[in-house]
């Protein structure tokens, strides 16, 4: 006599097209420690920044800072995190 399953065989979902990526650079902030001025880094979202306006968030160079909504990346000037720069 044959065998006989008692549960259905698990298929994968086919999950071809359901993720979008949707990453956004925004600016960040970082705070002045010590002799170290306060630097702008590039935080990369992958969600809606209104979410997160004045959230600390990781940046790309590994730092911690403040998002701000009202700059946009790339920044220009001299107080710009070099790591970000390359980075972002």
């Amino acid at each position: 006599m044959g065998r006989r399953r008692l549960w259905p065989v698990r298929i994968d979902a086919d999950n071809w097209g359901v993720t979008v990526d949707t990453a956004i650079h925004v600016a960040a902030r970082s705070r002045a420690h010590g002799p170290t001025a306060a630097l702008w880094h590039v935080v990369e979202m992958r969600r809606p920044a209104a979410e997160v306006d004045g959230a600390c968030e990781l940046t790309a160079c590994g730092a911690l800072a403040r998002v701000s909504t009202e700059q946009t990346w790339p920044m220009t000037g001299t107080d710009v995190c070099p790591s970000c720069r390359t980075l972002g």
